[in-house]
């Protein structure tokens, strides 16, 4: 049977058109396999890499474990009530001392003491800032570094109004005023200024036992005056309201109290020094060594009588009065200042102060205003 042209035709556009859908379902079907294959690699659950292991805190207490005996102390004995019921307790009353109170917290922070962290300030200096408008620059300073400690260091804050008369209408929150935060079984209070090296010894100071309501730990030499660079207090409405009666309600002098607060003795003999004090370096012999001595002290207080204090841009001839003759003792000395000096820049963002025209020394009473 002969076909006509008209079905050749009709047979070659249909073969052409089957060739065309084939080659169309083929091409889409590959592409179908692709995308589901592609499906399967996201879905599929990868195998788990294991966990790496926990990181191992690096200190312990602030020095690594068997630095000393006040680590392996530390690491049988809590204080009493344990951490949460101790603290550390800073009080301010000059806007000068705010940043020390600042580098000693972020030192314990650094250094990870499990020790309350408290901030005891005029209630003066919120009212000014309420009150004011223009904030004086040395409040707005003192406000930012007390929002720092207590965003970055976990310090508690706790304004006080003065509770005591002193100088000429002027008026203070005694440092036995401390004794009223009986939320707390021990208290270290450590006066300004100072630089804090190794917390170790210091929350050591929390296990020790306490005849008395308040003791000092004097870090001075015997020809030098007793008063302490550490105070210990054990806090209780008791002790608070009997600490109270027995202060003047008028011309409180906070020196002269300091004087008369019973010492800590018998303090264990160790490699590591809990508390020294600048000044006493004058006294050191030839076997002194300042790299020992830094190493192994854990507090020391900046207290020279011939300078303005650490926070101050001394003249050169008070430095040169003050500094230790012997030179392992001037290099102790001069690090010392130093570190004081750094770190303040470090953590509280603050230069040294300028010296007063007339530079002189400041004394413990002139500190008291609040």
């Amino acid at each position: 049977m002969l076909l006509t042209s008209g079905q050749i035709s009709m047979a070659i556009s249909s073969f052409i058109v089957f060739i065309f859908t084939f080659l169309l379902f083929l091409s889409g079907y590959v592409l179908q396999q692709q995308t589901v294959r592609s499906l399967q690699a996201v879905i599929k659950p990868q195998p788990v890499a294991p966990p790496p292991p926990s990181p191992v805190l690096a200190k312990h207490f602030g020095t690594p474990p068997g630095h000393s005996f006040y680590d392996k102390y530390l690491a049988s004995n809590r204080p009493k009530g344990g951490w949460v019921k101790v603290a550390y307790v800073q009080l301010v009353r000059e806007h000068l001392h705010v940043c020390n109170a600042l580098m000693l917290f972020a030192v314990l922070e650094e250094q990870e003491s499990m020790a309350q962290r408290v901030l005891i300030y005029p209630k003066e200096w919120d009212q000014q800032a309420s009150e004011q408008k223009t904030l004086d620059p040395l409040v707005e300073t003192s406000r930012r570094l007390l929002r720092e400690a207590a965003k970055r260091y976990r310090v508690m804050l706790q304004p006080v109004e003065p509770m005591l008369q002193v100088g000429r209408g002027g008026s203070v929150f005694p440092l036995a005023g401390l004794l009223s935060l009986s939320a707390y079984n021990r208290l270290v209070y450590l006066p300004p200024s100072g630089l804090v090296l190794d917390t170790s010894g210091l929350d050591h100071l929390f296990t020790l036992p306490m005849e008395s309501s308040m003791l000092g730990i004097s870090a001075g030499s015997e020809d030098e005056s007793t008063t302490p660079s550490v105070v210990l207090l054990s806090p209780s409405k008791e002790a608070f309201h009997a600490a109270l009666e027995s202060l003047p309600s008028e011309d409180y002098d906070e020196d002269a109290f300091l004087v008369k607060l019973p010492l800590l003795a018998d303090l264990p003999e160790d490699q590591v020094h809990i508390v020294a004090k600048t000044s006493s370096l004058r006294h050191e012999d030839d076997a002194f060594d300042a790299a020992d001595f830094l190493d192994t002290t854990s507090y020391i207080h900046i207290s020279d009588s011939d300078m303005l204090g650490p926070e101050y841009d001394s003249p050169r001839e008070m430095v040169t009065s003050a500094r230790p003759r012997q030179p392992q003792a001037r290099k102790a000395w001069q690090d010392v200042y130093e570190k004081y000096r750094q770190r303040r820049m470090d953590i509280c963002g603050l230069d040294l102060e300028p010296a007063p025209k007339k530079a002189r020394p400041v004394s413990g009473a002139e500190e008291q205003q609040v």
